[in-house]
């Protein structure tokens, strides 16, 4: 519906501060991007279905899962047309906004996640060991929503960029040293 109204070239990457500093043609944005999103999505929808211990993604996790890449298409779309289109979009709180919303989402549904090789925190030690693995997504869940919160309150704040890093950081690496930590302590027993 937009196709004559759109510019030949259009901003499809956005810097920390919502500056375009990418540009891709009005073809791979309206057919390449929707496709690729679509590729991504099959991907975690077919090695979801793959996974030797999919009885243990709850019903609610898979759904989650599924929901996720069509709806960053969506907002995708919808920010990089309205950009294309010269309405003012804040690329940055919206990816941020978008970020710590996921967050949330997939930081309520870990602690109820089983073990299992495609869903969740992934180690070697998690995978061997059913405490291991309850316990530290336990943990990561919490850090999740925790760090989504955070995200989202500090979306219009000026240091937002740094504060969306250190928290997505700490988010990965903490229950993944705990982990680490639960297994040694189990070792040396």
């Amino acid at each position: 519906m937009l196709w004559n109204r759109l510019p030949d070239t259009m901003a499809t990457h956005f810097d920390s501060q919502g500056t375009a500093n990418g540009w891709s043609s009005k073809a791979f944005v309206v057919f390449g991007m929707p496709f690729f999103i679509l590729g991504c999505h099959l991907l975690c929808a077919f090695a979801t279905a793959a996974d030797p211990r999919r009885q243990n993604i709850s019903e609610k996790m898979y759904r989650v899962l599924l929901w996720i890449c069509p709806v960053i298409a969506v907002i995708v779309a919808v920010t990089v047309y309205g950009a294309a289109l010269g309405f003012q979009m804040n690329m940055a709180l919206w990816a941020r906004v978008l970020v710590g919303v996921l967050f949330v989402i997939v930081g309520n549904y870990l602690p109820k996640c089983r073990q299992n090789y495609t869903v969740g925190i992934k180690l070697p030690w998690t995978l061997d060991d059913e405490d291991n693995w309850n316990r530290t997504h336990r943990l990561a869940g919490m850090l999740w929503v925790a760090a989504g919160l955070l995200v989202m309150i500090s979306s219009l704040l000026p240091y937002a960029g740094i504060i969306l890093f250190v928290s997505l950081m700490t988010a990965a690496i903490v229950p993944c040293v705990y982990s680490f930590c639960l297994y040694l302590k189990k070792r040396t027993r």
